[in-house]
């Protein structure tokens, strides 16, 4: 079922922005986070947090889970950080669709109706996860699994094996 809600020009080129990181760039400016919201009949960008906003942050991973807000869906992009057992260091975009159960019936509707045109525009995302209530990503471990085999740390923090 399709909603009608198109995806702003905007939300494009911000992806195909995450998507290729440029080492000759200013890495404080990579942008880390992208929320993303309907409004009106497209899906628009809310809020960007770039390397720079969160230079003072512990932990990435938490903050992303603090944006969640248990009353409006969202659609969120991260540039996740993690690490594997090879000791490799990678960086791999997570597209999370936020449809909180405590949220109104016709936001999560809307929400879910306008998912396939989002993913049309994010060709080639490795990781999509749906996620309705904050206990569903809260367990860094558990998200983790979801990123492959062999994950032993997401954003600098262990997880458990």
């Amino acid at each position: 079922m399709a909603s009608g809600v198109k995806v702003a020009d905007g939300v494009k080129d911000i992806y195909n922005a995450m998507k290729v990181v440029k080492t000759d760039a200013d890495q404080t400016e990579r942008m880390r986070l992208v929320v993303l919201h309907i409004s009106g009949t497209s899906i628009d960008v809310e809020k960007i947090f770039r390397e720079k906003d969160l230079e003072d942050v512990d932990d990435v991973y938490k903050f992303f889970l603090g944006l969640l807000d248990v009353k409006h869906c969202r659609y969120i992009l991260y540039d996740c950080h993690f690490e594997t057992k090879e000791s490799s260091k990678k960086e791999e975009l997570v597209f999370f669709m936020w449809a909180p159960d405590t949220a109104p019936i016709k936001e999560k509707m809307n929400y879910a109706s306008s998912k396939e045109a989002i993913r049309k525009v994010l060709t080639g995302i490795k990781h999509e996860l749906q996620v309705n209530e904050l206990s569903d990503c809260s367990d860094r471990d558990a998200f983790a699994e979801k990123l492959g085999k062999g994950v032993i740390k997401v954003e600098g923090h262990p997880v458990r094996s």
